[in-house]
């Protein structure tokens, strides 16, 4: 017994046998804790109806770390360290790696928002702070977007999170609004009929709901109708467009006058 005390005792490096086995021991059990609760973890992620796989992995790959991180403090105090010390010197490290990365946290923070309330998904059609385009990739800094003549936006998850987000493609439709003028002289039953004619003629127009013009407003030189309409999310360009050409032909038919600014030029003789 005498000499196993003496060999326990035994210093290596300025650490006892007994404090090194206690360590090795330590680890042994945390690294087994770990595979066992990051078992228990990724079955419990699996579990959850209509996962993100995006955000389970950042999820797991946080606890994983955080796990890891418990046992190098757990096993330097088997060891004999001080783990307060430890502890301080990996708060000031946070601390200043939380500063130089202010920015990209933020985003971080706003994206792991984004994913976990799933105000869109890739393919939705959103829109943001004026920018309107589809959403192609959601990472955990930027929210990549292509708009309808072919740009790429990125927009900072930080700023989208916190801002109020359109999401065209969550019912399915979208309305097309689109204002024009028409002479003083035209009947507005005239003018209605024919913007109604103009949208009943142009692909790709819903017939639910049903679509309505309006006299919005008593111009200078023209009454302002506004037309309303759906169109499905896929068709809303190509509709909206077609139904411009469309109004201009459907006016001329019906004989209702657009009016435009004149200027008249009076030259006066004086010989």
């Amino acid at each position: 017994m005498e000499s196993i005390s003496k060999v326990l005792a035994t210093s290596f490096g300025g650490y006892s046998l007994e404090h090194i086995l206690s360590a090795v021991i330590t680890l042994l059990v945390c690294l087994l804790a770990v595979r066992l609760i990051m078992r228990a973890v990724e079955k419990l992620m699996g579990r959850i109806k209509q996962p993100n796989e995006r955000l389970s992995r950042i999820t797991v790959n946080f606890i994983k770390a955080l796990l890891y991180l418990l046992t190098v403090i757990i096993t330097a105090g088997a060891l004999g360290l001080n783990t307060s010390s430890i502890t301080a010197i990996a708060s000031v490290l946070t601390l200043g790696l939380t500063l130089a990365t202010q920015d990209i946290m933020s985003n971080v923070a706003g994206g792991l928002v984004i994913l976990s309330t799933h105000p869109f998904s890739i393919g939705d059609v959103i829109e943001s702070d004026g920018t309107v385009g589809t959403v192609r990739d959601i990472s955990l800094n930027h929210t990549r977007i292509e708009t309808a003549d072919g740009q790429i936006i990125l927009l900072p998850n930080r700023s989208l999170s916190g801002s109020k987000i359109i999401n065209y493609t969550t019912l399915g439709r979208r309305r097309i609004v689109l204002t024009i003028g028409a002479s003083y002289d035209a009947p507005t039953e005239a003018v209605k009929s024919a913007c109604l004619d103009a949208v009943s003629s142009t692909g790709g127009i819903l017939d639910e709901p049903a679509p309505d013009v309006l006299l919005t407003a008593y111009g200078d030189s023209a009454i302002e109708y506004t037309v309303r309409c759906w169109a499905s999310v896929a068709d809303y360009w190509d509709a909206r467009n077609h139904l411009n050409e469309a109004l201009r032909e459907s006016f001329a038919k019906h004989g209702v006058e657009i009016p435009y600014n004149h200027l008249n030029v009076h030259i006066l003789d004086r010989a």
